[in-house]
């Protein structure tokens, strides 16, 4: 994969949309220019969990001014993420059409988890290496993530959903702030942190981070106003929530350090914090000044120098599911080199379809790990469902549909594929499996394949098909298939083998 100097990161936070750029130097990652504002998509979320036009014409204009920065960036350099807000809302796909045309690059929505691990990643490079295990605390607008690990490797992670915007409108409405409102607030984050408590409690690490724009802004808060000395604890948390409810509405309280744009969104992640410390039993939180985008970098940067998370995710899933590396190795070569064949004919070769033929030769017998009969749905359904670190949402179910559509139906599957998936990756996937059925390494005769429109034509050697009987019968089945969907598979010689058996007969 080619270097490059320069990198961006959009993030499409519940708080704040930020875009971050970036020069590389060597392994390092160096700030060249930074874009935030506070467009906080995640108040515009209805109790239908729908985004509403005012939310989503924010976040529009902002996205066009962050498009004009990276007007002429080329695609491959610019990663775009959109995280709990758009995994919640109901109408984010429609939202993504219109993002996408104003920023003028793809849009992808990650997990929360896979979240977590950018965030871990943006956050470790801040800090001078260490082997202490970390916990790294992001307070965001919709979701707060917990993660421990050791220098740049993450081995806990997870995502709750609670986030200062959404408790700060949930609790905290129209800025009205009362020792009840925020006593209620508290307990149910310290009801959300309950499942999680026995993992990320003082005990499983050494030193506790926070990061993101709250943890930020509460302990410049605690330091200016004499609350602290620049970490975050208890006692100074204890004496900021004193003064909020003494002033009795956000607007009337007056702090060193508050900017205007943190004013509405303070007393929620006030209460997730707090709630976070008492639970976890934390003395002691420093503020980081990494977070997601930063790690969102470093994370393209690996993926330029072969050190891609997706790959290390993909042979952890081949190891736990027991896959035939050796039969997923022939596999992903054949459908590479099909592939390569038509988008060669075609002129629209997809510069990602080596990834994910390669992605989906490894996985695509891991659901025999369930039941051989129908294995690839369970296949398909694992993709699609499983915390994959390293692969956003958008790429899990790309995958999950190619896994899905290597064998048996395609009619069943038409629609989904149609809308997801390169037709030519599926046809060199499918034959690469049925060529490959024998699992060991066979001769196989010079492939000629090209496609037009929605013909594929393939030729092969009629002396090799005559003596290949059982290849014969699939690929009769095979074409058989593509024409229930409307395509047409031509495979030249197949009708002359068709033929002498009916003489033979």
């Amino acid at each position: 994969m080619a270097e490059y100097s320069t990198l961006a990161a959009v993030d499409l936070g519940s708080n704040s949309l930020h875009c971050q750029i970036a020069r590389v130097v060597g392994d390092q990652i160096y700030p060249l220019d930074a874009l935030r504002e506070p467009v906080r998509l995640g108040a515009g979320l209805t109790r239908e969990k729908l985004l509403d036009e005012a939310s989503q014409e924010r976040a529009v204009a902002c996205l066009k001014r962050f498009g004009e920065r990276l007007r002429g960036f080329d695609s491959r350099v610019v990663r775009a993420l959109g995280t709990n807000t758009l995994r919640v809302a109901k109408n984010s796909a429609a939202f993504l059409k219109r993002a996408e045309a104003a920023l003028g690059f793809p849009i992808e929505i990650v997990a929360g988890r896979e979240e977590a691990r950018l965030i871990y990643l943006g956050v470790a490079h801040s800090l001078p290496p260490s082997k202490e295990k970390r916990l790294v605390v992001d307070v965001g607008g919709g979701s707060t993530e917990f993660i421990i690990g050791a220098n740049y490797r993450p081995h806990k992670l997870d995502s709750l959903y609670m986030g200062c915007v959404s408790y700060s409108l949930r609790f905290f409405s129209g800025g009205k702030v009362t020792k009840s409102a925020m006593k209620q607030a508290e307990l149910a984050a310290r009801t959300e942190l309950q499942p999680i408590v026995a993992g990320f409690s003082r005990g499983n690490w050494q030193q506790a981070v926070g990061s993101s724009g709250t943890v930020r802004a509460l302990a410049d808060i605690l330091q200016l106003n004499g609350f602290g000395d620049g970490r975050i604890t208890p006692e100074g948390l204890e004496r900021l929530r004193a003064c909020l409810i003494k002033a009795g509405d956000t607007g009337k309280v007056e702090l060193a350090g508050l900017r205007p744009d943190r004013v509405p969104v303070l007393p929620g992640g006030l209460a997730i914090l707090s709630a976070v410390l008492s639970e976890l039993d934390i003395g002691t939180m420093v503020a980081a000044t990494g977070a997601m985008r930063q790690g969102v970098l470093y994370d393209m940067l690996g993926r330029f120098r072969h050190k891609d998370m997706r790959d290390v995710t993909v042979a952890q899933f081949m190891h736990r599911y027991h896959v035939d590396a050796l039969q997923a190795q022939r596999v992903g070569a054949l459908a590479l080199t099909l592939y390569n064949k038509l988008a060669a004919d075609g002129g629209n070769a997809d510069e990602s379809a080596p990834h994910y033929l390669a992605w989906a030769a490894k996985l695509h017998e891991i659901g025999i790990s369930v039941a051989y009969s129908g294995y690839h749905k369970h296949s398909a359904y694992i993709i699609n469902q499983a915390d994959m670190p390293g692969f956003s949402r958008d790429e899990q179910t790309r995958l999950s549909l190619l896994v899905l559509a290597h064998r048996r139906s395609l009619k069943k599957v038409y629609d989904e594929i149609a809308a997801g998936v390169d037709w030519s990756m599926v046809l060199a996937l499918r034959l690469a499996v049925l060529f490959c059925r024998r699992r060991a390494d066979v001769a196989l005769p010079p492939i000629r394949a090209r496609t037009q429109g929605r013909r594929f034509r393939l030729a092969l050697d009629l002396e090799w098909l005559r003596k290949n009987p059982l290849t014969v019968t699939a690929l009769r089945d095979e074409t058989r298939e593509w024409d229930k969907t409307g395509f047409e598979l031509n495979i030249k010689p197949l009708h002359e083998v068709e033929a002498t058996d009916l003489i033979a007969a």
